[in-house]
């Protein structure tokens, strides 16, 4: 019977992986551990194939391991693959697949809800109830209709979110590198200084690669309105941090809506009650600031989504399994 390693696997993921091992005849062993060290690398030994999800590296010595122990792949169950180090494993004779698109909406109508929360000010009006200040002065709202949302990279996901908006009448900017002609009439194609200059929410939507790192600095911060909005839903170093920080307390912007960070690896998806969030300095701060709004790397999770990763990357390991290609490879 064919036995698959997946790591890192959360409770809601356990009735999708045992739905998928019972209808394909297969063993899928769990473990709720990242594959970030030599016992994990070890749990491989006697294993067909390997399916992981996490923030952290895995590590260099693992791909020779790998290929040691007989296996032919590497699988992540999310889109990004900035945790393998693709040419290492390729070395290795490992295939790498990820899960492109395990639900564009999932995402996007995550960025859509905090491009609502931004122009309705509930950053604010929550800081204010919490300290039983009821008043409203001063936090007028912008109807989205009336608003001017811009979205870097309008792929999946973006091109997603702009169908959402557009169905609700906003004005929809794109900044996208390789611009999609079936797009037209939905997005309106602008440079990067114009999308920042005339928005009133900037959400993001890229992939993180060596281009995409550092995307957003205080250059950029300053280029847009003092009443505009920032949504991450991509992935956190595509801005830099201190670069935020200082632009929120300066207010060359209003807010942000984060749902990625950098040094969320070390914060996100833990519970920090008793001992706060003095690991990464800048989350802290963001923390603080009663114009933020912090999610854990959540816009993700859905029941379609949670089902779809599962069951798409394990169908890649059976498919390589079986010397076929899967559309997933990544080069």
């Amino acid at each position: 019977m064919t036995k698959i390693l997946m790591t890192s696997v959360r409770p809601d993921e356990q009735k999708a992986i045992n739905d998928f091992a019972e209808q394909h005849q297969i063993d899928v062993v769990t473990t709720s551990k990242p594959f970030i060290d030599d016992e994990a690398i070890a749990m491989t030994k006697g294993m067909d194939g390997l399916v992981i999800q996490q923030h952290a590296k895995v590590p260099d010595n693992a791909y020779a391991a790998l290929k040691a122990n007989g296996l032919k792949q590497i699988s992540t169950r999310t889109a990004g693959v900035d945790t393998i180090n693709v040419p290492l494993a390729h070395e290795n004779g490992l295939k790498v697949t990820n899960v492109p698109a395990y639900s564009p909406r999932s995402v996007a109508e995550h960025a859509l809800m905090q491009i609502f929360r931004l122009l309705r000010k509930s950053y604010a009006f929550d800081h204010r109830v919490a300290q039983n200040d009821y008043r409203w002065a001063g936090l007028q709202a912008t109807e989205i209709h009336s608003a001017t949302i811009g979205i870097i990279g309008v792929g999946r996901i973006g091109g997603t979110l702009a169908k959402l908006l557009k169905a609700l009448d906003a004005r929809v900017l794109g900044y996208d590198v390789k611009p999609r002609k079936e797009m037209d009439g939905i997005v309106e194609y602008v440079s990067k200084e114009e999308l920042l200059q005339q928005s009133d929410v900037v959400s993001l939507h890229v992939d993180l690669n060596d281009t995409s790192k550092g995307l957003l600095t205080l250059d950029d911060f300053k280029l847009m309105k003092p009443t505009a909005g920032l949504v991450n839903a991509s992935r956190g170093p595509v801005v830099v941090t201190q670069d935020l920080v200082t632009a929120l307390k300066d207010q060359e912007i209003a807010a942000a809506a984060l749902d990625t960070v950098e040094g969320e690896e070390h914060i996100f998806n833990q519970d920090h009650r008793e001992d706060g969030l003095d690991a990464v300095p800048l989350v802290k701060e963001l923390h603080a600031m009663d114009n933020v709004i912090l999610t854990p790397h959540i816009a993700f999770f859905t029941n379609i989504a949670v089902q779809n990763m599962v069951a798409i990357a394990l169908t890649d390991v059976l498919t390589i399994l079986d010397g076929q290609s899967s559309p997933h490879e990544f080069n």
